[in-house]
Formats: structure tokens, sequence, C-alpha cells
């Protein structure tokens, strides 16, 4: 699902369901850190971290510990760049060659709206307005979830190029709609304006990022990349 978001120079590995079979052996220093999780959380991360291990050997890598760095962020061997995301039932990771891209960011989330609030702490009034006309023209779409997934692929992007918060409030998503053929999953494009000082790659300001939706089997996806020039 997410592969069909992003270049042909990311290398995606997806699994579904929780099937511990798509959980393979953690390193230490891996278990050291969900030592005291519950037992969902230390599945999803050791599934999670399967994936991208799966994506590595794709791209001629040997196995290695992903840890968390600072706010979560993984850490990925010297020479890549990635992103992994998971919910109930899925979980994908997205990797690819620092030279190919300078960033990218992926998120997956679960079926149906947003807790009741959630989405007026997250979306500016202008987002909100455009919300409700594509909820007007599409609503088997549940755009709030959308919205979200896209403020963390966002985020997601955002943190390795820069090292800090970015928070809801500034980025301003706009959300398009591809025309679909009838039965086929609803898909298009995203841009993210941001309101913050964006990053420096190479010798030029970044001011918005740009990625791709996808809502199918029941979940909505979204990935952005960010390239060199």
């Amino acid at each position: 699902m997410i592969e069909e978001l992003l270049p042909d120079s990311v290398v995606v590995v997806e699994s579904y369901g929780d099937d511990e079979a798509d959980q393979g052996p953690l390193f230490p220093e891996e278990q050291a850190v969900v030592a005291r999780a519950v037992v969902k959380r230390r599945r999803e991360f050791a599934a999670v971290r399967t994936c991208a291990r799966r994506a590595m050997e794709k791209l001629g890598v040997p196995p290695q510990p992903i840890l968390p760095g600072e706010r979560g962020a993984p850490g990925w061997p010297d020479g890549l760049i990635g992103s992994m995301t998971h919910c109930n039932g899925y979980r994908a990771a997205a990797l690819a060659r620092a030279t190919d891209l300078a960033s990218l960011g992926v998120d997956a989330e679960p079926p149906g709206p947003l807790p009741k609030g959630v989405l007026l702490s997250i979306a500016l009034p202008a987002e909100q307005r455009r919300l409700a006309g594509l909820a007007a023209r599409q609503p088997d779409v549940h755009w709030d979830r959308l919205l979200f997934s896209a403020k963390e692929s966002v985020y997601k992007a955002w943190f390795p190029l820069t090292g800090k918060w970015l928070g809801f409030e500034e980025a301003d998503i706009e959300i398009y709609a591809d025309r679909t053929d009838p039965g086929a999953a609803p898909h298009g494009r995203l841009r993210a304006e941001l309101l913050a000082e964006g990053p420096l790659v190479g010798n030029r300001r970044v001011t918005h990022f740009e990625g791709r939706w996808i809502a199918r089997q029941g979940l909505v996806a979204t990935a952005v990349t960010i390239p060199h020039s």
C-alpha cells in the first residue's frame, strides 16, 4: 500500500495482521528498550523492525539494531534514511539510500474518524474548512484521520533534517483527491506549507513538503518525500 505512494528509489516492506511469524528476533540493545513494555508494544516494536531489516537486506545492508533516538526517531545505519509506521493489523518500513533522497516520512492509521475533539487540536481553521469540502464531495473517506496521518508523515520527514519539534499548527496541509475509477481505492496528493522556518537541503530553504495518500483495506496511509534538489 505505502509502496505505491513512493518513488522507485525507496524500498518498502509491509506486513498485515498480527502473526508472530512476522516478528523476527530483536538485538539485545533493542530488547532492552522494550523490556518493561506491554506485550502489544513489544510485538509492534519487533514486527516493524523486522520489516525494516528486510528492507535493509534488499538494499544490500546487513541487519543492524534500530534504536529509538531523540523523540523516538529511529536511528538508521550510515548511508540510509527511512521511516516506519504501525497500527492495528499493519506495519511498514520505507528505506532509501541517503544519496537518493534527503528525507522521507510514512504513516498509516486505522479506520474510522478521529476521537471527538482531536481534530480541533490538530487542524488549522483553513484545514478544517477544506476537510469539510472534501467530506461533502467524497464522504466515504475519513478525512480527519487522513489529515492526522499527513501531519505525522510531515513530522517524520521534518525531524531528521532539523532535529526540532514541529507542532501540528506549524504545517498547513492541503489534501487533493485524484479522480478514481469506480471501485478503485481513493487516493491523491498532499502539500504541506511549512509555517515554521523550513530546513536547509543543500543550499536551498525548503518551504513546503509534498506527498501522496491512499485509503484502502480499512486503512489510510500517507507518504512524504524531500528530494535533494
